[in-house]
């Protein structure tokens, strides 16, 4: 394990290499360069009158199934207009770079999958899958007509396939990340806010470990937290990142390893 301390960025790209166990957390400030809005951004219009709640819970939903189903379909054609954006992009490219690399995301709109990252941990579900709402059978997006669509095994109502307000995440997929961090030798947060938990705890975890601790914000979120804060948009910041990894894995500008 490396041990932490305040680095500068050109070092931090000195201590990258294949061998290293990466962890990259990822959250809703990658996808804005995409276009997709936050939850509370995209409660504009028709959607400003209603409390987050109401929108984005279990109790919500066996009020007002329709609309919050709508909400959500609503949301996915704004999902499925964007496209992943130069970040999601080299994040994709360090999946092949990187065979030890982690990507956890606790963003729902699947860009990072579009992008071509093969093995996403989504902590907050996806937008693009349904489940139902008592036996949390999956299935494939439907589109609703005049009523909710029903689980085709047990007639429950479909629900999109996210965590509401008031629900716990999947204990699989936590125990996977789990396993990740305690591994982990770097650790990366990129356009995270800082503020959701469990992720928020994440960084003080793993460096109290000894892992090495990267924050890539356009806001200074987390900046006094970590060994090293690249402030700028997630596609600026990662392409300089892997600018310096290429330099310095073809030998140049760089000195010998």
């Amino acid at each position: 394990m490396m041990k932490p301390g305040k680095i500068d960025e050109q070092n931090f790209i000195q201590r990258l290499s294949p061998e290293r166990r990466i962890v990259v957390l990822t959250g809703a400030g990658i996808s804005a360069e995409s276009g997709i809005p936050t939850f509370r951004d995209a409660q504009e219009g028709l959607w400003s009158q209603f409390r987050p709640e109401e929108l984005a819970s279990p109790e919500g939903f066996r009020k007002n199934p329709k609309l919050v189903f709508d909400w959500y379909a609503w949301r996915r054609q704004k999902v499925l207009e964007a496209k992943p954006n130069l970040g999601h992009q080299i994040l994709a490219a360090w999946e092949k770079q990187f065979p030890h690399l982690t990507l956890i995301t606790q963003n729902v709109d699947g860009l990072h999958q579009a992008a071509g990252s093969e093995h996403v941990m989504e902590m907050h579900g996806s937008i693009h899958r349904l489940i139902c709402l008592e036996e949390r059978h999956p299935s494939p997006w439907v589109a609703a007509g005049s009523d909710v669509p029903l689980c085709p095994r047990c007639q429950s109502p479909l629900r999109p396939d996210v965590v509401w307000f008031g629900e716990m995440l999947d204990r699989v997929i936590l125990q996977r990340i789990g396993r990740a961090l305690s591994q982990c030798e770097i650790f990366i947060a990129v356009g995270t806010s800082g503020v959701v938990y469990p992720a928020a705890g994440f960084l003080d975890e793993v460096r109290a470990a000894g892992a090495l601790t990267v924050v890539i914000n356009k806001e200074r979120v987390g900046a006094d937290r970590t060994d090293l804060f690249l402030q700028g948009s997630a596609s600026e910041v990662l392409q300089r990142l892997q600018s310096g990894w290429n330099q310095r894995d073809q030998g140049t500008d760089s000195p010998a390893r």
